[in-house]
């Protein structure tokens, strides 16, 4: 997900908690509580992606792709970072540290908040197509949710309004609930958001900003009604992009039922789940070759076609369409003995293998199609002719290839 997500969850979260503890003996204490679960829960929320130091470790764009989202994406690091942000706390905040030596309910919220903000962070980037390994080293696999896009504004709202709320000054307050409306436009106007959930969007920040301020500075009853609305949006979008998936699946058997429909990555429309976009993998062992298919989907087209969904979610191209709801932007088939050939013979193949989902090679470069259009431009993309002239990496994460069923035959 995007920080600004992880951040207002975190800072969400981390207010709950703080309201939901006994109050402190004094308002000095109190707010030094306040203070700390709130910074505490954000910086956890957000601590994971500080791998993105560690992307110079391997040249563009294996840095990115193996290091980011890796080793501090997995449970097995999360103690360590737990740890570390505890003993800068302790270290570097001498108030704090005074309260946690004499408060046993600022100890037991600064204890859930560091676990709830790694756990959070962990579980929104499993919620997209983009994927995490978290049980590394005893499960090399990705996961991948393909339910919810990694820029979701469902979350900045439910979580935003209640959390501005909360601001002592006016004009700050005013200020935030100015941006997040702004945001909103600013994305419909782009085209990457409907107008519709817009509507949806406005409606359920006024209800929980009604509710937050019915109920008063010190209750939880918004900030419960913002995760049970970001929790049943999640639900929701899961259950969404398995009917989608079915319906692909179904749809390319009966196009092509001598080929055998490996995965179908989802990749979520923002607060809309009746639109999608899609990259189906298939397999046909005979014939050596895989074929790769992009395209959008609608849930419902007797009301909405795919061409109605938000244009700025799409890619330029002509379309063809499969079903009433299905239309193809994008096919590329490539050959099965030349992939596997290929990456037992170039070792910067065989590393950024252990990314791609939706793998396009050809002689020139190799992307995954699902961040693009073509075997060009996007930040997946591997140019196969600069990376000839340098020496093979050296530092590769052992993620486990996420297209071993293209890779090994059956």
């Amino acid at each position: 997900m995007d920080n600004i997500s992880h951040s207002v969850i975190g800072l969400g979260v981390g207010e709950l908690l703080q309201r939901s503890l006994p109050q402190e003996v004094d308002a000095a204490r109190q707010t030094t509580r306040r203070r700390l679960l709130l910074f505490s829960c954000w910086f956890a929320s957000n601590m994971p992606d500080l791998d993105l130091f560690l992307t110079r470790l391997l040249p563009r764009p294996l840095g990115y792709l193996l290091h980011h989202r890796g080793h501090t994406h997995t449970l097995l690091f999360a103690l360590p970072q737990a740890l570390l942000l505890l003993a800068l706390v302790w270290l570097l905040w001498p108030a704090a540290r005074r309260l946690l030596k004499t408060s046993a309910s600022a100890r037991a919220g600064l204890g859930a908040a560091l676990v709830l903000g790694l756990l959070l962070h962990l579980l929104m980037d499993s919620l997209n197509s983009y994927g995490i390994h978290p049980f590394y080293p005893l499960d090399a696999r990705w996961f991948y949710g393909d339910m919810v896009f990694i820029v979701e504004p469902l979350f900045w709202t439910a979580f935003g309004v209640p959390l501005a709320l909360a601001i002592a000054r006016p004009a700050l307050r005013a200020l935030v609930l100015l941006a997040l409306c702004g945001a909103l436009g600013f994305f419909a106007v782009r085209g990457f958001l409907a107008w519709g959930a817009v509507a949806a969007l406005l409606a359920i920040g006024a209800g929980v900003g009604a509710l937050a301020l019915r109920a008063g500075a010190h209750s939880r009853a918004a900030l419960a009604l913002a995760a049970v609305l970001c929790l049943g949006f999640i639900g929701l979008q899961g259950a969404a992009s398995a009917l989608g998936k079915r319906d692909v699946r179904a749809a390319l058997r009966q196009a092509d039922p001598a080929s055998e429909v490996l995965d179908v990555s989802m990749t979520a429309y923002p607060s809309h789940p009746l639109c999608w976009s899609f990259v189906a993998v298939e397999r046909n062992e005979g014939a050596d070759r895989y074929r790769l298919r992009k395209g959008v989907l609608s849930l419902v087209p007797g009301w909405l076609k795919p061409d109605a969904c938000p244009a700025g979610m799409a890619q330029p191209l002509p379309r063809r369409a499969l079903t009433a709801g299905i239309a193809i932007e994008l096919e590329y088939s490539g050959g099965l003995a030349a992939l596997r050939r290929l990456r037992q013979d170039n070792c910067h193949v065989e590393a950024w293998l252990r990314f791609a989902r939706a793998p396009a090679v050809d002689g020139a470069a190799a992307s995954d199609l699902r961040f693009g259009a073509g075997l060009t431009g996007n930040f997946s993309t591997l140019d196969l002719e600069q990376a000839a002239h340098r020496d093979c990496p050296q530092q590769v994460p052992g993620w486990a290839f996420p297209r071993a069923d293209l890779l090994t035959p059956p």
